[in-house]
């Protein structure tokens, strides 16, 4: 079994609600097939659970960035699928700039994380 770290709660809770719209912005999709992308996205280092994803489906769907029909595949039981709005389609973008700043600044503190010389010049208590 390999020995992945795995992402932290909080980030994976700062994360999701970008991660579904720009799923359900390819196409609508719903909840296993939501969660199976996730984890072949982050090379299973994201491993999110029912417990997560349908109650923020739940909530992007009182938002209105969300809207969800029952569909039947022969064969097949039916399913829950989702599908994002023209309101989620801005919240994402939205989304997409607030976490573009947040990347662009962890890029420039982290300039090469192998130059140890660079955290070395950091105060034992932090910045000030």
């Amino acid at each position: 079994m390999e020995n992945l770290m795995k992402v932290t709660k909080d980030l994976v809770a700062a994360s999701a609600t970008p991660m579904v719209l720009g799923i359900l912005a390819d196409g609508e999709s719903y909840g296993y097939a939501i969660l199976r992308r996730i984890n072949e996205l982050s090379d299973g280092e994201l491993d999110w659970t029912e417990g997560l994803l349908y109650p923020l489906l739940h909530r992007l769907e009182r938002l209105g960035h969300v809207e969800s029909s029952w569909q039947s595949v022969p064969g097949e039981r039916r399913r829950k699928y989702y599908r994002i709005t023209d309101s989620g389609l801005a919240e994402l973008a939205e989304q997409r700039r607030q976490w573009d700043t947040v990347v662009g600044a962890l890029r420039a503190i982290w300039v090469d994380p192998g130059d140890v010389r660079r955290s070395a010049t950091i105060p034992l208590g932090g910045l000030a």
